[in-house]
């Protein structure tokens, strides 16, 4: 079947006229001049009937006196056929007609029947009734599709909304169930359509159901009102979830029979399940890193007094002091790659031998990885540091010989460690406790924990006995091996000796947005004999000094403020300027252009800068006095 376009409503009405005298069609054509009104001949009743079937009439004009088919047996044909069986008709003859014959006219659908000669003004009169009432018929068809199609398409998209979307009456009962509302919620339109609000299924009692019918009924009295209200809702598989329910109220303007409309809410429900399971979390996470800020400012805060208290001279309690916060820093650089959920032992001794704390070739180990939680791995990371400083100060790292054996088990959630130094100088108990042995054995303060020292001549011993937490212990099964050296990662380089190596005069820009970080090192670039050029405290300012100071070399923070600090790389890149990163980021977080440029972590060693300029400005082939 071919689809029949509906003419639009600007379209001219067009007229029927069917005689087979061409003179009598002429006249009606002049006759029926009227503006919007298209007349269309016809001088046979089979031309009419094909004309009938192609295009569509507001009134047919039908002589009944034709050869092969009358006007009559026209008029039965279009009766008898869907297409043309509401077309109007109207008879004209010029035979004078009994009531017999005007009786067949009207019964084969006539709606009149007029004697030739026409009276012009008449038949304009008729016609025009049915041209307007045509017009009509067209403008309601018209309004009937778009509404129709307005329709489909707020169904379309009320179903294939991401929100849950459903209407309730003035009455409070559900009328409108969209797919979406049935994919959220998982109840077919038949389970729901019709039934009253209070009766959902879908609202738990005790999830707000009286408050949101409370609402429901606030917004239908209150006019045309828009309001959200949060709610719980129940799936047809039972499973509680949070809603956010957007609701859009349509006040009744009286009954539809008197032309009013009835009161109506729109709801379109959001779920946000997810959204509250993950501020949920992120307070959680927040008040973790609260927690965990002001634990380790609260323990930096305690090493600063206790050391400075137990320090013999500003010097000693600068070296103690930046020595015990690169251990806390090398501690949580593990725990950050774990996502802080435990740290290897193994990997915090190799971390400290890396750095030249403890003595790769003096020191031998024997026990299993263990996967410490990251409250025990800080303090774990502490006592190292200090067993190792005072090794190096005063036992069996302070000569050319001695040694350190590390044994450790872990049996049942408990680790159990012995650090015994052998061939140092002869041992005897100090006359005064410092804060590092005072550090060691109030740093595990635990239900069970015990840590003693033993001052043997041969040398110092520690034995401490430390209870895990439940689902820390040995890390991966291993067969238990013999005593062996440890195999540290690639080493770092050599730090300086305490004699400040000289600095060739160079113009050093730092780019660095924490103040005391940038005051930092720009004391130590001036101290070095350098020129110091900003801080820059963003990329625009960097790249703005770059290009106004030509500096030879540069140290770059990792991240200002949020902004990444790849354009500053790339720029600097670009002239040949040599520069590293100091950064408290890993190297994954920095640029993935400039990988491999020199990397300094936050805290660091002032020495340490000093090295890492000299190593620049070699980079920069400046020539650098013996």
């Amino acid at each position: 079947m071919t689809y029949r376009r509906p003419p639009l409503p600007n379209e001219p009405v067009r007229i029927l006229a069917v005689d087979d005298i061409r003179e009598n069609l002429i006249a009606l054509e002049a006759a029926l001049d009227q503006p919007g009104v298209e007349l269309v001949t016809a001088s046979s009743g089979f031309e009419a009937l094909e004309l009938l079937l192609r295009q569509d009439f507001a009134l047919a004009l039908l002589d009944v006196q034709m050869p092969e088919m009358d006007g009559f047996e026209l008029a039965e044909l279009m009766r008898g056929t869907e297409r043309t069986r509401g077309v109007p008709i109207i008879f004209l003859t010029a035979v004078a007609t009994d009531e017999r014959r005007k009786f067949r006219g009207f019964e084969t659908g006539a709606v009149d029947y007029l004697l030739k000669p026409i009276d012009i003004t008449v038949l304009n009169s008729k016609v025009a009734v049915f041209v307007e009432l045509a017009r009509q018929r067209r403008e309601i068809a018209f309004q009937r599709d778009e509404l129709g199609a307005a329709l489909g398409r707020l169904r379309a998209h009320g179903d294939n909304s991401p929100l849950a979307v459903l209407e309730i009456d003035s009455t409070l009962r559900i009328v409108g169930w969209y797919k979406s509302a049935e994919r959220t919620l998982g109840y077919a339109a038949g389970d729901v359509l019709g039934i009253p609000l209070s009766e959902a299924p879908f609202l738990p009692p005790n999830g707000g159901r009286e408050a949101f019918l409370k609402g429901m009924g606030e917004l239908l009295e209150g006019g045309d009102r828009r309001a959200m209200q949060e709610h719980r809702y129940r799936r047809a598989d039972g499973v509680l979830r949070e809603g956010e329910w957007y609701c859009s109220s349509l006040a009744g303007t009286g009954p539809i029979t008197s032309g009013g409309r009835p009161g109506s809410v729109m709801i379109e429900m959001l779920d946000i399940t997810e959204r509250r399971r993950a501020e949920d979390t992120q307070r959680l996470l927040i008040g973790e890193l609260n927690h965990r800020v002001k634990n380790t400012l609260a323990t930096v805060q305690a090493i600063a007094s206790q050391g400075f208290r137990h320090a013999r001279s500003h010097r000693e309690f600068q070296d103690a002091f930046t020595g015990r916060l690169q251990a806390l820093a090398r501690a949580h650089s593990m725990l950050s790659a774990t996502t802080w959920e435990s740290a290897s032992l193994k990997r915090l001794i190799a971390d400290h031998v890396a750095i030249g704390a403890l003595s790769e070739d003096r020191l031998l180990l024997d026990g299993p990885d263990a996967d410490l939680p990251p409250e025990l791995a800080l303090r774990f990371s502490l006592v190292f540091h200090e067993l190792a400083t005072n090794a190096h100060k005063y036992g069996a790292f302070s000569n050319a010989v001695g040694t350190v054996r590390l044994v450790w088990t872990v049996t049942r959630d408990v680790l159990a460690m012995e650090w015994s130094e052998h061939g140092g100088p002869p041992v005897s108990p100090p006359e005064r406790r410092g804060f590092g042995s005072t550090l060691i054995e109030h740093s595990m303060v635990s239900d069970g924990a015990r840590i003693v020292s033993d001052f043997a001549p041969e040398g110092m011993r520690w034995s401490m006995i430390l209870p895990l937490a439940p689902g820390a212990g040995i890390a991966e099964p291993e067969p238990k091996p013999a005593p062996q050296q440890l195999v540290p990662p690639p080493p770092a380089p050599s730090p300086v000796s305490d004699a400040p190596a000289s600095m060739p005069p160079m113009r050093i820009l730092v780019v660095e947005d924490e103040p005391l970080v940038a005051m930092e090192l720009i004391m130590e670039i001036e101290d070095g004999g350098c020129i110091a050029i900003g801080p820059a405290t963003s990329c625009e300012q960097a790249l703005a000094m770059i290009r106004d100071s030509e500096p030879d070399l540069a140290l770059l923070d990792g991240n200002l403020n949020g902004e990444k600090i790849g354009p500053v790389a790339d720029a600097l890149a670009a002239r040949d300027t040599p520069f590293a990163f100091v950064s408290g980021y890993d190297r994954e977080h920095l640029p993935a252009d400039h990988a491999g440029r020199p990397m300094l972590n936050k805290p660091f060693v002032v020495a340490d800068v000093r090295t890492m300029l000299l190593q620049l400005a070699e980079m920069a082939k400046a020539p650098i006095p013996e």
